[in-house]
């Protein structure tokens, strides 16, 4: 069978804009794997890697205006949003440069020999090393900061790993330009071109999770894909770890007093929230706990004039647009399920954005078709439930899965803790969630080194996060050295630390 073309497609239009490459089958795949896999020796020099990420950034930043054209043609995110996404991406890179030099992600620990203790304790040193070649898969909704340069390939490509990128199909000539600047970035400082590859299709997906030389896989996209690749690493022979990002709902609480206190502003920070991106954010808040009530009625009322006033926008793909319309009608059509700004289908190939309102007690008490309502919609949606009392907060909280973020809109005294409410919410959203905002929007990671991007299933499949310094961690294994002699050690576990490495000897830190 020939191998299929793969097309940039306008979102715009839904009509194909060029041929970019073909899809890769098991033979190209299996090429681009162990051509990596060959590389790793060349990865192991800690100043090469720092050199590299920093001559990718300059790669990108060289070839930006390109990059950026093809990116909205692919995608219609726009100029302005996919300009500072290709700043974000850059500075990730440079980051990941500078935990490398660093050198505290290795976690080098170093226990002198003591035959005074009981038992006789040995030399034991111990630090991390590169798992392998990392298979990442692209995500949709970022083109740049979660796709072929972005923070899975960063973070790999410090820890010393090779990567072979599955292109997200849409986004094929965005995802060709990066993964060439990429390879000139790694010729430049001397380095093989097969640091890093790009392999487009279905079945080259499936093929890269099950082979033998990939030794861990990143993944970012939907819920039923990402567990279909979860599944499949762990039926491996060799199981590998799959750090996947699948879904996420985003709760908001927002208490009465809160309401009372600032109704109108909640109501237009949840309006840009939903609507940033076109709600195609994977930390879009997608159910928010309204208090019945005049203070709550403003709070909707405001958000249904900030929805009714903003611009109809264009998903990532037309497959997306009509699982939207499909999903808001789904739920849309549920028992006491109103709406005073419904969403859906635009004019061409645009969507509406828009609210739905439940009350809590249907969510807390309901087992069957309201179970909709818990999942995410992906696209400019919110589930508003209107909530009588804090038990009802509790009880809806209590059937919540996994999530990215958790947040909860306080007033100024539950802020300061002039009562019990503001840290009793906070302690209840804690185990929902890897981030927790207070009187916040949870749209917008922002690329730090204590950043958490992860949470429980279904938000991610490991407890790691995808985003700042820590995401390094995950292709990383910790191995120990037992009376080793020096000149048989690694340089970063000797006594000399020629590289200035941060390491706890005897049970005290050093540098």
């Amino acid at each position: 069978m020939s191998a299929e073309p793969v097309w940039s497609v306008d979102p715009r239009t839904g009509k194909r804009r060029e041929q970019v490459t073909t899809e890769a089958g098991a033979a190209e795949v299996d090429r681009a794997v162990r051509a990596a896999h060959a590389t790793a020796g060349a990865l192991a020099d800690r100043d090469t890697r720092i050199a590299l990420l920093r001559a990718a950034a300059d790669a990108l930043e060289a070839d930006r205006d390109a990059i950026i054209a093809a990116a909205d043609a692919e995608t219609a995110l726009g100029l302005p949003r996919l300009t500072g996404e290709l700043g974000r991406t850059t500075g990730q890179l440079r980051a990941f440069a500078d935990e490398v030099a660093d050198g505290g992600y290795l976690g080098v620990i170093i226990d002198h020999a003591d035959a005074s203790l009981t038992p006789p304790r040995p030399d034991l040193r111990r630090y991390k090393i590169p798992l392998g070649v990392v298979a990442v898969y692209s995500a949709s909704n970022f083109p740049l900061a979660f796709s072929v340069p972005g923070g899975d390939t960063a973070s790999a490509l410090a820890a010393g790993c090779p990567v072979v990128v599955k292109a997200h199909p849409d986004h094929p000539a965005t995802s060709a330009l990066t993964g060439a600047a990429l390879r000139r970035a790694a010729a430049q400082v001397g380095l093989p071109e097969d640091v890093i590859s790009v392999v487009h299709g279905f079945e080259a997906g499936i093929e890269l999770i099950k082979h033998p030389l990939v030794s861990a896989a990143g993944f970012t996209g939907s819920v039923r894909g990402g567990r279909a690749l979860f599944d499949a690493a762990a039926a491996r022979p060799v199981p590998i770890p799959f750090h996947g990002e699948l879904g996420s709902l985003n709760p908001v609480v927002v208490t009465r007093a809160a309401a009372a206190e600032r109704a109108e502003e909640i109501g237009e920070g949840l309006a840009g929230s939903v609507t940033l991106g076109t709600g195609q954010f994977c930390v879009k808040p997608g159910l928010v706990l309204v208090p019945e009530g005049e203070e709550g009625d403003r709070l909707v009322a405001t958000l249904g004039e900030k929805l009714a006033g903003s611009t109809p926008g264009v998903l990532l793909d037309t497959r997306m647009r009509d699982n939207f319309v499909a999903g808001v009608a789904a739920r849309t059509g549920l028992a006491e399920v109103t709406t005073s700004a419904p969403a859906g289908a635009g004019e061409e190939l645009t969507v509406v954005p828009g609210f739905l309102t439940v009350p809590a007690a249907r969510l807390a008490e309901d087992e069957g078709a309201h179970e909709l309502l818990l999942e995410e919609c992906f696209g400019p949606l919110t589930v508003i439930a209107r909530y009588t009392d804090g038990e009802e907060i509790s009880r809806v909280l209590d059937r919540l899965p996994g999530n990215l973020t958790a947040t909860v809109q306080l007033s100024a005294a539950e802020a300061a803790g002039e009562s019990g409410d503001g840290a009793a919410l906070v302690a209840g959203l804690t185990p929902l969630a890897g981030r927790v905002l207070v009187n916040g929007w949870p749209t917008g990671v922002a690329v730090s080194t204590a950043q958490h991007h992860g949470g429980p299933y279904p938000a991610t499949t490991s407890t790691s996060t995808s985003v700042g310094a820590t995401a390094i961690e995950r292709w990383l294994r910790p191995v120990v050295y037992q009376s080793t002699p020096q000149a048989l050690l690694p340089r970063e576990l000797t006594d000399a630390n020629p590289l200035g490495l941060p390491r706890r000897v005897n049970g005290k830190r050093e540098g």
